[in-house]
């Protein structure tokens, strides 16, 4: 039987640089080709839907503007693999998304210390 084994997506639930709001950043495993899938399916109780891509040429990096149940939120996925969850007015959105990922087993929360981010 060949078992083939996955890395998991880490990821750091944090302050913004100089901000007291919260955001997701992944940073492992964003470069995987289901990245964006395997994410989304860990969310799928939030019902989201894409409502806007921009690719950010100019940033190397792509938005996307999401609706689910509990309100709007951005994605920024850039090349270098980071992927960064954010709302400035929704933070119990990202709160829940948090929560999603910590019981999804494709991913890891890896603690950070907040001061770090002031």
């Amino acid at each position: 039987m060949n078992i083939i084994s996955k890395e998991l997506y880490n990821y750091h639930y944090r302050p913004g640089y100089k901000s007291k709001e919260l955001l997701i950043e992944i940073f492992s495993g964003v470069e995987d080709e289901n990245f964006l899938s395997d994410l989304f399916q860990a969310i799928s109780k939030l019902s989201i839907r894409i409502n806007d891509i921009q690719d950010l040429w100019m940033n190397d990096e792509v938005l996307l503007t999401i609706e689910s149940n509990m309100g709007n939120f951005i994605l920024s996925k850039d090349i270098w693999g980071l992927c960064f969850i954010m709302s400035e007015n929704n933070q119990k959105c990202i709160s829940e998304i948090n929560r999603l990922l910590e019981q999804d087993i494709q991913f890891q929360k890896i603690e950070v210390d907040f001061k770090n981010y002031l």
